[in-house]
């Protein structure tokens, strides 16, 4: 029974509350500091509704849903903050659902390869995160010293570049150098994460025009994708620790997993939501804003990319929300191959898969495990976020399934408003966003200040 010493102070209802991968009818009990107390049936509501100290915000038949776990996004900050940082990131987060995002550790100068650098970023993020903000690590060339001091400083795991990043401050890793950190990183728990491309480029002949999408697209074949997928499962074949491949886009790479997860390797793959949208037969010449690396390839691709997801040899989706500014996307002369590569989804990334997703005969379910539950798995946060459950944090999305949104430049929080989803008609429409049992976003407003939190160990006074 509750009574007033227990704290409890938010109360949110829903006849559509995910709990358990089944939607019950019923309500949240949030105390003050922003945990789950208790789920309650209908039955239990009204005697809880009784007590003047407790909040009530009442959605109707609207689904609540554990927050989305971005877990690969590039904030840019310090450095690059314009490109993006951390106010206009996490504002986008909050209008999109998603309720922690995880940092990756490239496009900021400096990046996250240090310890001192990752003190330098969690300084950037103080004070302007509207949602809760994780760091990656990075891996690249003479840094090893540094990885056991930065697990120690909370990073959630790191990743590395088997192929130029396009940055001069993160170099990429060859075989050896991969090694040197895969035996240190050994039965720590971390993970070590792959852009997994092995050049094997394609030159352009003079006969090329570069405002063509192909021509970029012969400049990345798929066969850079299976030599570095090649590799992360020899080297995850001889060492204890977990592997996992961001951003996957071609779909010639899926036998090679199953085999993988067959023979028990602690290996994790992700594709993006430009990969499961879009097809390159649809990409208008000088559109630089859907160039993005690994690139995005043909429709039967697409679908093979479909087909994993909902065979579960797929485990996660996320934005890789990389964006910059119009200047370097090269708009104005479309070159498809000088101009940066990257796609700016970070606040879509529900609605996305959600549009597809019901279209090919996945439910809710599937969308939060792909979207929340795996994601905060790989990063070790699947113990208090991505679920609604007891002592967990009470960070929520609510939305409406049934809505459509159309994408206009005028509703994106994203610093620089390039995106390739312009103008698409989308179902699934975020409602609000819930922080620590705090409304952040409210039916298009941000509407709390920035309470996000940084989650990390390090001290940093």
């Amino acid at each position: 029974m509750y009574t007033k010493d227990m704290e409890l102070n938010k109360l949110f209802i829903s006849q559509n509350i995910i709990v358990e991968n089944k939607f019950i009818n019923g309500g949240i009990f949030v105390n003050e500091v922003g945990k789950i107390l208790k789920v309650l049936r209908q039955p239990e509501i009204e005697t809880y509704k009784k007590y003047e100290d407790v909040e009530i915000i009442d959605v109707g038949n609207n689904v609540i849903m554990p927050g989305i776990i971005d877990s690969h996004v590039h904030v840019n900050e310090p450095g690059r903050t314009d490109w993006e940082g951390y106010e206009t990131a996490t504002k986008a987060a909050a209008a999109g659902g998603v309720t922690t995002i995880v940092d990756m550790p490239l496009n900021s100068v400096p990046p996250t390869t240090t310890l001192y650098n990752l003190k330098e970023k969690i300084k950037a993020a103080e004070g302007k995160a509207y949602v809760d903000v994780a760091f990656w690590g990075g891996v690249i060339p003479g840094n090893q010293a540094e990885l056991l001091d930065m697990i120690k400083a909370g990073v959630v795991g790191f990743k590395c570049f088997m192929c130029e990043s396009g940055v001069e401050e993160f170099p990429c890793v060859n075989k050896n150098e991969i090694e040197t950190a895969m035996k240190i990183l050994e039965n720590t728990g971390s993970v070590l994460a792959f852009h997994a491309e092995l050049d094997d480029k394609t030159s352009m002949t003079n006969n090329d025009d570069p405002v063509q999408y192909n021509t970029f697209l012969r400049t990345r074949p798929a066969s850079m994708e299976m030599n570095a997928i090649k590799l992360i499962i020899e080297l995850a074949k001889k060492y204890n620790v977990r592997t996992h491949i961001v951003h996957l886009s071609t779909a010639e790479a899926l036998p090679l997993i199953v085999q993988a997860k067959k023979d028990g390797l602690k290996l994790t793959v992700e594709t993006c939501h430009h990969y499961l949208n879009l097809k390159h037969e649809d990409i208008p010449e000088k559109a630089t804003q859907f160039k993005c690396t690994p690139p995005i390839r043909d429709l039967k691709n697409l679908n093979l990319l479909w087909d994993a997801i909902k065979n579960g040899v797929l485990d996660m989706v996320v934005s890789d929300h990389s964006p910059c500014t119009p200047d370097l996307k090269c708009l104005e002369n479309g070159d498809f191959v000088k101009a940066w590569g990257g796609i700016s989804s970070l606040q879509f990334g529900l609605s996305l898969f959600w549009t597809q997703a019901k279209q090919r005969g996945l439910s809710i379910f599937d969308l939060h495990k792909y979207i929340t539950y795996m994601p905060a798995k790989l990063v070790g946060l699947h113990n208090v976020k991505g679920q609604i459950a007891t002592n967990f944090d009470a960070d929520f999305v609510i939305w409406d399934p049934h809505s459509t949104i159309c994408i206009e430049e005028k509703m994106i929080h994203h610093k620089n408003k390039i995106t390739p989803y312009l103008g698409k008609n989308l179902y699934g429409k975020v409602l609000k966003t819930v922080i620590r049992g705090h409304v952040v976003y409210d039916n298009e407003k941000i509407v709390d200040k920035p309470i996000g939190k940084l989650i990390h160990n390090v001290i940093t006074n």
